[in-house]
């Protein structure tokens, strides 16, 4: 039996109305997550019907942690000047910036990654699983466990949230487009790292000096 407390929680995370989060939860078995996602699939969740929605407006901010030794920037997109500036929206900017500083992603989901870098971890997982002796059979089947494993770490997205590892980062995300009733993206970032490179280019200037030394 699906307890209306809980209709009543799907209702507010995804907008969509109460007999079709009833319907969902019955589908999935009483599966949250599983509902949420079934509610998206069928356009039926507030969030995603606005995620095809323009955003232009929003807010760039910063972290800096460590005492200086690793900085992040990012750009998070909304509709409105009017959300760019709630506190809320704000924060969860924030939480974003705190996260990548701690996380270090690669791209923001997995549509962003280039297929040949797709590939090539593939090709490594698939080496790794004959190594260990896996049948042939099974293989792919690991090699896509492991793959999803893969994106975890490295999707912003899909990284659980360091201040609640039961969440992700896509699910804060949900929750604001929900609350605040917009579209909301998150664009680009960067993270610096102090020092990040400089033994490369060490390295590099040591050989462009002994290059110049031997023509001489």
């Amino acid at each position: 039996m699906i307890k209306a407390a809980v209709v009543k929680e799907l209702r507010e995370k995804t907008g969509a109305g109460m007999m079709d989060c009833k319907k969902a939860l019955v589908e999935t078995e009483g599966d949250f997550e599983k509902a949420v996602n079934l509610l998206r699939e069928k356009g039926l969740s507030a969030a995603a019907k606005k995620t095809g929605r323009v955003t232009a407006e929003g807010l760039v901010d910063s972290y800096v942690h460590m005492g200086g030794k690793i900085g992040v920037l990012v750009e998070v997109n909304c509709e409105t000047d009017f959300v760019a500036k709630n506190e809320e929206f704000k924060q969860f900017v924030r939480d974003v910036c705190m996260q990548i500083a701690a996380t270090n992603p690669q791209y923001i989901s997995r549509e962003e990654f280039p297929q040949e870098e797709i590939e090539k971890e593939r090709e490594i997982y698939r080496n790794q699983a004959l190594r260990e002796g896996k049948p042939e059979k099974i293989v792919e089947k690991i090699v896509d466990g492991r793959l999803e494993k893969f994106y975890a770490e490295a999707c912003l997205l899909e990284q659980q949230f360091i201040k609640d590892t039961d969440r992700k980062i896509m699910d804060l995300l949900k929750d604001q487009v929900s609350k605040v009733g917009e579209n909301i993206s998150i664009r680009r970032f960067s993270r610096f790292v102090m020092g990040e490179g400089l033994e490369k280019r060490e390295d590099n200037l040591a050989d462009e000096v002994k290059a110049m030394t031997s023509k001489k």
